[in-house]
């Protein structure tokens, strides 16, 4: 079920949401929400029921074995367990394809389908046995475990939370009537995370999935084509996965529960480093804290915390998906965000200004996107070829009539005059699109800054002078309501093609 979808947005939402509240006691809602929460994840495949109910009865026992024992052979036993079920149903089919392909062998192996949201619940899940073997956690209750793993509204692309900060607030909200302001802020920020998905990501993908399409079918692609296929996906990507955690944050603010920032303007950033401050916030948390740190950090000087860096980001590249496309995007990250703590450790100060900062990293992000996008290693050097000029440059048909003397001279720079970018599928739409997007992403308030009144969603960046226009933040009273009508409206029309979140797939 899609929070995208009339079905979830007006039948399962509203019959949770009213159920809830008409409960009184924390026990009741507790084991409402845990039923909704499953589901919520039999919709899409009732026969992986079984698998999340196996993971969440496994990963209790060895908490409970290791809240008695602190025996750390328990939890190498856990992480083991947990990463042998990932590993089975994410990369066997990985494995099974690279062994038939490189001794040139034929093993037959029925196709696996990937569970969804395995990846999310089972890293969540080894974060909290990690943390119950530092003493970290308390002892909780087996009903309370499973909302904390099962929540409906981050269940399936995160953001990825921690055990100390949920159960707090089951037990402590729960207990108590829900404020209608919990609820006027969550669907604000559920409306608005909504609007990303359904009108921005949705309406620039048509740019950007023919032309990936194009690539992987070995077709030449020039210039400003694959420019505008990679732009095009690196705001599609955005605005999806930003779209996700708003409406996840959004429906969990319904509840009474606050769940963790996971984007601060990730397009905004400065550098590779700064980067991934910012995005996915709640999954480089976790990098950090349960691989990074654990291989030892900085605390083993410079050369050790560069390869520590990598390691870490080759992870996480891995962990999006089994391809060597996802391993080369984030063994490239790291590469980068080792040349990036090499450049802050050589010269102390900052030698260019913010401008091109940000245009450096940008550009940077947006040639690895193409790494994330491409279904194979062909396709992303299609992709490459063009985006580097080999393949020449496009230009509009409309501009030969103009320049037509001098034609000759533009062919011997390989520039053609075929079209508005590629076979009509980029035309002035286009690059408005294109144009306007990339304004929002660096002038404009983010999520959590529209809505710093009272400080309904963890931290804000107080030093952004746009947090001084008052007018931009949001407002319980009339005007804002009729906004967000008008773009819950806009969101709903534009959800007659509904299409699923891009990591979903991870």
């Amino acid at each position: 079920m899609l929070f995208n979808s009339y079905s979830f947005l007006f039948i399962f939402l509203p019959v949770v949401l009213t159920v809830f509240h008409v409960l009184g006691r924390a026990t009741y809602r507790v084991v409402w929400l845990v039923s909704a929460s499953f589901f919520f994840y039999a919709w899409w495949n009732p026969s992986y029921l079984g698998l999340i109910l196996f993971s969440i009865a496994f990963n209790y026992t060895i908490g409970v074995l290791l809240e008695r024992s602190q025996k750390k052979n328990v939890l190498i036993f856990g992480v083991i367990i947990n990463l042998c079920v990932l590993g089975y149903f994410k990369y066997t089919n990985f494995f099974v394809d690279n062994i038939n392909s490189f001794f040139n062998v034929d093993i037959n192996f029925e196709y696996i389908i990937l569970p969804l949201a395995i990846s999310f619940f089972t890293f969540q899940q080894i974060a909290y046995l990690v943390d119950v073997y530092l003493g970290k956690v308390k002892e909780s209750n087996f009903l309370d475990f499973c909302l904390f793993v099962t929540f409906f509204p981050q269940l399936i692309a995160g953001p990825i939370v921690h055990h100390k900060e949920m159960l707090p607030q089951f037990s402590r909200n729960f207990s108590q009537k829900i404020k209608v302001q919990h609820f006027a802020i969550g669907l604000s920020i559920f409306i608005i995370g909504l609007v990303k998905k359904v009108v921005i990501a949705d309406g620039i993908s048509v740019y950007a999935t023919p032309i990936f399409d194009a690539a992987e079918q070995g077709m030449v692609l020039t210039l400003f084509e694959s420019w505008g296929g990679a732009l095009a996906y690196s705001f599609q990507l955005y605005f999806d996965f930003s779209g996700y955690s708003d409406m996840a944050i959004g429906i969990a603010r319904m509840f009474g529960v606050k769940l963790p920032l996971n984007f601060n303007s990730p397009y905004k950033a400065t550098s590779i480093i700064d980067f991934w401050r910012r995005w996915h916030i709640t999954l480089s948390r976790f990098l950090r804290d349960y691989v990074y740190i654990p291989l030892g950090g900085n605390r083993q000087g410079y050369r050790r915390r560069y390869l520590n860096i990598f390691i870490t980001m080759l992870l996480g590249g891995i962990w999006h998906g089994a391809g060597w496309t996802f391993a080369l995007w984030g063994g490239l990250h790291g590469l980068l965000l080792v040349a990036n703590q090499f450049y802050r450790k050589t010269f102390k100060r900052k030698m260019l200004n913010n401008f091109f900062s940000w245009l450096i990293t940008f550009v940077l992000i947006t040639i690895l996107w193409v790494l994330f996008r491409a279904q194979s290693i062909d396709g992303a050097m299609a992709m490459y070829y063009g985006m580097f000029g080999f393949n020449g440059i496009s230009l509009p048909q409309s501009l030969l009539l103009h320049v037509r003397e001098f034609q000759f001279y533009f062919q011997g720079f390989n520039i053609v005059f075929n079209g508005m970018f590629f076979n009509g599928v980029f035309d002035a739409n286009g690059v408005v699109w294109i144009v306007s997007i990339l304004l929002v992403t660096t002038f404009l308030p983010n999520t959590q800054q529209i809505m710093s009144y009272r400080g309904p969603i963890n931290e804000i960046d107080k030093e952004d002078s746009l947090l001084k226009l008052k007018w931009l933040k949001w407002q319980p009273n009339l005007p804002w309501a009729m906004l967000l009508s008008i773009f819950f409206v806009m969101a709903i029309l534009g959800m007659s093609n509904i299409s699923e979140f891009l990591y979903f797939q991870f």
